[in-house]
């Protein structure tokens, strides 16, 4: 469960210094609803940063920063360092003239991760803007963002003026803005607006080489007011959504492998919404996911037919607990660091205890499943040790990312390199024409990719970085992305665990014990060169 004392520590700053935040709404102004749902969530207070120090306080702990309002872009961002650096939790950023749906503002800061993520729309067909800036998502994560000075090449999204960022991260948000502060006084941005300084500071920590993931929207509205008519609009459309309903569609992961899509979390929603009503946890769940495998590796160890299909059927059982109980800690917010151990652990655990009772079984010797002694327990052996390598290699390089990763943040760009409009992209797409500040408000779509416990899908071999990176493997990896059934390819050849699983259930099912072992040694070993040479190749390309 999360620490419920540093989750109320969450401070967040709003940053309200655009006229639209006095527009008007059904709850007072945008500020006034915008306030009001912080209220509701685990923030211990709001910082106001506006232009004007007459600012109505809202009900608990509302103030502003200094007495006097803020004096124009540099000093916001001044303002937002001053909170990073006495902030004991992580720090709400977010834009007075933004309306959404509180479950929006909560996938940032009711997220056990309580990391540094930002609020985007993916592909809604929104044309981007000063309020609406673009962005390029890459493995979940926001790899490049623009504002009307800094350019995007092959945007994926739009940031909608919402931004979490974490306490390891809080050192690098103050150092940002302070960088952007001295640009934005010196005129490096030219005539920027106040509104931008939402953007400015994710541009900041991207550029900074912080790792920020992308929080979609999904079938939630969130976008930012520049006139009344915006706001007439947009807010009768957030009754349209069903806010429950799309909490639910979100704790599905959408990057999941084929088998767990269409066979599992295809229906595994109801599953979840009936265990939240029974108040099961996360952990039991997965307790009874163990037993069920249990039960599957005492069947197959009998070695009959019917105790092989019911052994498959229990196997199938099993991993939709396996998925339901990630599901469950993502809609119930009740992801833990233990959990999440507890889970990837017995999912190897549940796996070798069926190798054992296959190969029981099948050693029996038994007529109706042709079964033997002779060298059942070899190929056993060799299953698992080929997985135990596969599970090093995915380990050991998400380490080593890890450890890149908090290098690379050392060695990141420069303060000067925010001056750049340019990022490494092909195709920028600049948001300086006045036709482009006229922009529709739009509302979200797809939602991202965002972790949680449950599958080890991961990524295919070979994904890249930014576009125009990376040697031919990096390159045919993501050429191989942009289609549907390629992507699939990529997903179900380094077999992840619902393949696994759907393989050893219909082989033992239908054939037996040494069937299931030699395809999961030849398919498995297809995996492990696949998923090497991916992972080879896109460390050579950097």
């Amino acid at each position: 469960m999360p620490d419920s004392h540093a989750t109320s520590q969450t401070a967040a700053v709003v940053l309200a210094t655009t006229e639209a935040s006095a527009l008007r709404c059904p709850a007072g102004t945008l500020l006034d609803r915008l306030t009001g749902q912080l209220a509701t969530l685990s923030v211990r207070e709001v910082h106001l940063v506006a232009r004007s120090s007459d600012i109505i306080h809202a009900p608990g702990g509302t103030h502003m920063i200094g007495a006097e309002g803020s004096r124009g872009l540099a000093d916001d961002l001044r303002r937002v360092a001053k909170v990073a650096r006495s902030s004991i939790g992580p720090v709400l950023l977010v834009a007075g003239d933004l309306v959404a749906h509180t479950e929006a503002l909560a996938m940032l800061t009711e997220h056990p991760a309580r990391d540094t993520r930002a609020l985007v729309s993916e592909a809604d067909g929104a044309a981007p803007g000063p309020s609406r800036p673009p962005v390029r998502i890459d493995g979940g994560n926001v790899v490049a963002a623009g504002t009307s000075f800094h350019e995007v090449g092959e945007a994926g999204g739009t940031f909608r003026g919402a931004l979490q960022v974490g306490v390891s991260d809080l050192t690098r948000l103050a150092e940002a803005a302070e960088a952007l502060a001295e640009l934005a006084e010196a005129g490096g941005f030219g005539p920027m607006e106040g509104g931008e300084a939402p953007q400015l500071l994710l541009v900041g920590l991207v550029r900074a080489g912080v790792p920020v993931r992308a929080a979609g929207l999904g079938r939630l509205h969130g976008d930012r007011m520049v006139e009344q008519a915006d706001v007439d609009s947009a807010v009768p459309r957030l009754a349209e959504v069903d806010e429950a309903e799309a909490r639910l569609d979100g704790a599905v992961k959408t990057n999941d492998g084929f088998f767990a899509t269409y066979g599992v979390s295809s229906w595994s929603r109801h599953l979840v919404k009936l265990a939240a009503g029974l108040g099961l946890t996360p952990n039991a769940i997965t307790g009874m996911s163990v037993g069920l495998a249990a039960l599957a590796a005492i069947w197959f160890s009998t070695g009959t037919r019917q105790a092989l299909i019911a052994g498959a059927v229990l196997l199938y059982l099993s991993f939709v607990l396996d998925c339901v109980d990630g599901q469950l800690a993502r809609y119930t917010r009740a992801f833990s660091p233990f959990g999440a151990w507890l889970d990837a652990t017995f999912d190897r655990v549940k796996e070798y205890a069926v190798y054992v009772g296959l190969a029981f079984g099948y050693a029996a010797g038994l007529d109706a499943t042709g079964g033997g002694p002779d060298g059942i327990w070899g190929l056993a052996v060799a299953a698992m040790i080929l997985q135990l390598l596969r599970h090093m290699i995915d380990f050991s390089y998400a380490g080593a990312r890890g450890d890149a990763a908090r290098v690379g943040a050392a060695w990141a760009r420069t303060p000067g390199s925010l001056g750049d409009p340019a990022d490494d992209a092909r195709r920028p797409v600049p948001l300086r024409e006045p036709e482009r500040r006229a922009a529709p408000a739009g509302a979200g779509a797809v939602r991202a990719a965002d972790g949680g416990a449950g599958q080890d899908t991961g990524r295919a071999a070979g994904d890249g970085g930014g576009p125009g990176m990376g040697n031919a493997i990096v390159r045919l990896s993501r050429t191989m992305e942009k289609a549907s059934p390629t992507r699939w390819f990529k997903k179900i050849i380094v077999l992840p665990i619902g393949e696994r699983m759907a393989l050893i259930a219909v082989t033992a099912a239908l054939f037996n014990a040494r069937v299931t072992f030699v395809a999961l040694l030849v398919w498995g070993g297809i995996a492990a060169t696949y998923t090497l040479a991916g992972r080879m190749g896109r460390s050579l390309s950097r």
